[in-house]
């Protein structure tokens, strides 16, 4: 079989190398899975950059990828909920990633069955944004009634979180350009700032809940909108000391991350609330959650741009410096 893999951390050049591999064996737990479609993230090019590998060590080389939706080959001898024909999708576990390949052998309990309603390329773009959003609300303990902030919440993630936070019972805040204002307005959001003509950090304030997508200078000033005792919960910014310890990494990465993340603990405690740091794991209960979410509400996701699995590369490059209005994905039709 055709598996695109990283072949050494590069900071300077994301592409992948185009491999033919043997179709991989599975395990009692496993499911064999004849790919159809996979999402390409910013995740992909911080692996191939070597960004991530203090949190995940891959030994190289790696088949790439980390989130996909394909049709069930054959299931191990301990499976259970899933059989041949299905149609599933996930976020690969962390140190089994590989979602850039025609076949991959996967945990069942990673796995969900994909809405009927979601095409293939829609239903790829699915698993790591909304894993991540579902884990994020679980961080801030999120509840009904409560105001969420999300911050550059008008892109392909925010079109997800949006949605999801709303089915929680929450009060979304969004900020962005005001050409995105209507669609975001038909996601669910309560208000909208344009950031161009109100700045947030002046106009906002008690929020309970924020889910930082911009990290670097913003972090301060969305600590300062915080109620007392509230929660931000961080895609962009730096991993901390109880990142590493909810990570269960060794000792010495939870002292690095706790001197990493020290600036960004002792703003928090100076604004009274708490800080964390999500790297989005593999979860087939979560992700089963969502997929009856998005049955019942028949939500869409925003597709940026479809690529042939040949393509991969370009697909890297789109993600890594096109301005984005939606997920891009792989096909292996």
């Amino acid at each position: 079989m055709k598996a695109a893999l990283v072949s050494q951390y590069n900071k300077n050049n994301i592409n992948l190398e185009m491999t033919e591999i043997p179709i991989p064996q599975i395990g009692p737990d496993d499911v064999l899975i004849k790919a159809r479609a996979a999402g390409i993230n910013p995740l992909d090019n911080m692996i191939s950059r070597g960004e991530v590998k203090i949190i995940v060590p891959y030994k190289l080389p790696q088949i790439a990828g980390n989130e996909f939706v394909g049709i069930v080959e054959k299931v191990g001898s301990q499976v259970t909920g899933f059989q041949a024909g299905d149609r599933v999708f996930a976020r690969l576990p962390l140190d089994r990633i590989g979602a850039f390949a025609e076949y991959l052998a996967v945990d069942y309990h990673a796995l969900a069955l994909v809405p009927d309603y979601l095409i293939d390329i829609k239903a790829a773009g699915v698993p790591l944004t909304s894993l991540t959003i579902m884990q994020s609300l679980e961080l801030m303990e999120a509840k009904e009634g409560k105001t969420l902030f999300i911050s550059g919440g008008t892109g392909s993630l925010g079109a997800m979180a949006i949605p999801l936070a709303k089915t929680k019972g929450l009060i979304v805040v969004t900020n962005g350009s005001i050409g995105n204002k209507e669609r975001v307005l038909k996601l669910g959001v309560d208000r909208f700032i344009d950031y161009k003509t109100e700045d947030y950090s002046q106009t906002l304030s008690q929020v309970d809940y924020v889910l930082d997508t911009l990290g670097g200078s913003e972090i301060k000033k969305q600590f300062s909108i915080m109620k007392e005792g509230g929660q931000l919960v961080s895609l962009r910014a730096m991993p901390n000391g109880s990142f590493a310890k909810r990570m269960k990494l060794p000792k010495w990465k939870q002292i690095a991350m706790g001197l990493a993340g020290r600036k960004f603990d002792k703003l928090a405690k100076k604004y009274g609330v708490g800080y964390h740091f999500v790297f989005v794991e593999a979860n087939g209960r979560q992700l089963q959650e969502v997929a009856d979410i998005f049955s019942e509400l028949q939500i869409k996701p925003s597709i940026d741009r479809v690529y042939k699995f040949a393509d991969v590369n370009q697909a890297l490059d789109k993600v890594a410096n096109g301005h984005s209005k939606g997920k891009t994905v792989l096909t292996f039709d």
